[in-house]
């Protein structure tokens, strides 16, 4: 007799199922770069023909910083295009900075026709006041604006039909209760169609057509805590997509020279002889600093040696983007938009 099926075949999706995704929300701890990864993988989706949406909700406007453009509105925006496909096609990334005080005033205005009365409410105050006492209210309006762009369709006039939208959502800490809306809600509203709404919005984000993804870095907290958001996505059954394993060191020493410099026996007159070669004077203080700076480097390679095993055991699809020295821009984007892809994440 079979047992019953694993929490991990149940809910993480086979990277073969990436092209079923609609709504890539990416998270991760804060500085593990989950913005520059979002970034990346709405570039690397962007091929020919199609539309992509790069969305963010946490109103630090990462994204215009990101590609050095002005501070995004309410309002979607065409921002740039996306990584060539085989044939150099592009598609198109656009861009939405999704605020919980103009997500209200547009709810008002749809649900309630409070037009000019909801921007009556919004200067003097009651909008904030609203979304601030009641956090799951605020994350069901800024929810709900993302699921509209995912739910679009051709009967939607004027509105662009988007082929994939990337949330840029909250850190690990807070992503199962920023995508648990339904559950938040249950004290605050029990029926009325904003608990409508955020049910509607729930059999989205557990479904084929919704991925979370998780950013982190070889170290031991964002590793632990990658591995808490996992278990807590799926105490809730919302689906766990990848995890992209970010900054990575090069790794262009042998095991045998890793060894070496981590029980400090590296050759001190091979590397002298190398530095002599080289052209540059030899003395003492330098070859000591170089020696040291290797055994620091092994120290740090094995410590990431460690905690790539810890990810490789949680059982989902993993990739891996490099350290940009001098930091990201548009460049940089792009090149990690093709590492993804070339994993098969896009």
């Amino acid at each position: 007799m079979k047992g019953a099926a694993s929490p991990v075949a149940r809910y993480a999706a086979p990277v073969s199922d990436w092209g079923k995704v609609r709504l890539h929300v990416v998270t991760g701890k804060g500085g593990t770069g989950k913005s520059t990864v979002a970034s990346a993988l709405a570039l690397a989706l962007a091929t020919k023909g199609k539309h992509v949406l790069l969305c963010e909700v946490e109103g630090r406007q990462g994204i215009a910083r990101m590609f050095d453009v002005d501070p995004l509105p309410y309002q979607e925006r065409r921002l740039t295009t996306g990584l060539p496909d085989a044939d150099g096609g592009r598609g198109i990334v656009h861009a939405l900075h999704v605020d919980a005080e103009s997500a209200l005033l547009e709810y008002l205005s749809m649900y309630y026709r409070l037009g000019r009365a909801g921007r009556a409410l919004d200067k003097f105050g009651v909008i904030e006041f609203a979304t601030t006492i009641a956090p799951g209210v605020r994350d069901v309006l800024l929810t709900g604006k993302v699921y509209e762009a995912v739910q679009r369709n051709a009967r939607n006039k004027g509105a662009i039909e988007y082929d994939a939208v990337v949330l840029d959502a909250p850190p690990t800490g807070r992503i199962t209760q920023f995508l648990n809306v339904s559950n938040e809600l249950a004290g605050l509203a029990k029926v009325g169609p904003i608990k409508s709404q955020s049910d509607t919005m729930m059999t989205l984000f557990r479904s084929p057509r919704t991925a979370v993804h998780l950013v982190t870095v070889l170290e031991e907290m964002p590793v632990q805590e990658t591995a808490d958001g996992i278990a807590d996505l799926r105490s809730v059954q919302l689906p766990v997509g990848g995890i992209v394993v970010n900054q990575v060191r090069p790794q262009d020493l042998s095991a045998a020279d890793l060894a070496a410099a981590r029980s400090g026996e590296l050759d001190r007159a091979a590397l002298e002889d190398d530095l002599r070669a080289g052209g540059i004077e030899v003395v003492p203080d330098l070859v000591d600093g170089l020696l040291s700076e290797a055994a620091d480097h092994a120290e740090r390679r094995a410590l990431e040696d460690s905690q790539r095993t810890l990810v490789a055991k949680m059982d989902v699809p993993s990739y891996e983007l490099p350290r940009i020295a001098g930091g990201i821009d548009i460049g940089g984007l792009y090149e990690l938009a093709g590492l993804l892809r070339a994993q098969g994440m896009a």
